[in-house]
């Protein structure tokens, strides 16, 4: 098996389906499978796996297991050389898999790999991003880029010419590329597993980093592309969980790479955060996370 591909979904029916859709549509001469992981959404996504894509592996969750745990669930049981974790909220080009799976294996350095992410407006979606710090998380925390938003320039790379095929810290986890061969050959593990410490956020970039610690590296490929329509089943969240989830993740990721006075620092930051949030909500000014 040339490639698999693993779908997490949660209460996007419509976009699942115009997503299988695209990927089965896909040309090129490789071999795949495609396995679902639903976490127990209630707008009938798993019935239309079932009913309308026989062919997909679909795993029913009970309850939300969040982001990590699920990917691993269908981790555990795909037989590609080459895993692409795919958001549900995508669509694919004809050409999109042959060309990134083609890419993947003629730079097995790249333990993982991306492409150009296209919004519905066919414009690019600047997804990569360096590797977090103390000061831009702090940032974020208290807000500051809605004040000065050049104070992210750096985090956000800016600057960086998506024209051009380079290694980078992280990739966007919507269309996250993995060699499995290579990644045994510098890993103890047998599956490349995603950290369960996070539900959501932040567990993408801790892959990356792995993989960066264990000798590997990171690609962004822009001679093939992707449409992503961003975050439809986050947008499903309430504000004040997202936000939760987002301070837990980030809280983790921290406690995990960095000094522990830089997680204390976050920590104390966060009600901070959430008081300068109610203030700009009590003047009408919509904030959110980056």
């Amino acid at each position: 098996m040339d490639l698999s591909i693993i779908i997490v979904s949660y209460n996007v029916r419509e976009k699942l389906q115009k997503n299988l859709e695209s990927i089965f549509n896909s040309q090129g001469d490789f071999s795949f499978e495609v396995l679902v992981v639903d976490n127990n959404s209630i707008d009938g996504s798993a019935e239309m796996v079932t009913e309308l894509f026989p062919q997909v592996h679909l795993i029913k969750n009970e309850r939300n297991m969040g982001f990590a745990v699920a990917n691993n669930m269908a981790i555990k049981k795909a037989n590609g050389n080459f895993i692409l974790l795919l958001n549900p909220d995508m669509r694919l080009f004809p050409d999109t898999l042959y060309s990134s799976l083609a890419f993947a294996q003629q730079n097995p350095q790249a333990i993982v790999s991306s492409c150009l992410l296209v919004d519905s407006n066919n414009k690019t979606i600047k997804h990569i991003r360096r590797f977090p710090k103390l000061f831009d998380q702090l940032a974020i925390i208290l807000k500051i880029p809605h004040v000065f938003p050049k104070i992210l320039r750096s985090y956000l790379y800016l600057n960086f010419d998506y024209n051009l095929t380079q290694k980078v810290d992280s990739v966007r986890g919507s269309f996250f590329m993995i060699n499995t061969e290579s990644f045994k050959k510098i890993s103890e593990d047998e599956r490349p597993l995603l950290d369960e410490r996070y539900f959501v956020w932040f567990e993408e970039v801790d892959f990356c980093r792995q993989v960066y610690k264990l000798g590997g590296e990171v690609w962004y490929n822009p001679n093939t592309f992707c449409l992503d329509y961003v975050g439809q089943s986050f947008s499903l969240l309430k504000r004040g969980r997202a936000q939760k989830y987002f301070c837990d993740s980030m809280l983790k990721y921290f406690e995990k790479w960095h000094p522990y006075w830089q997680y204390r620092v976050l920590k104390l930051a966060w009600p901070l955060g959430k008081l300068i949030t109610f203030v700009f909500s009590v003047f009408g000014k919509n904030v959110k996370n980056i």
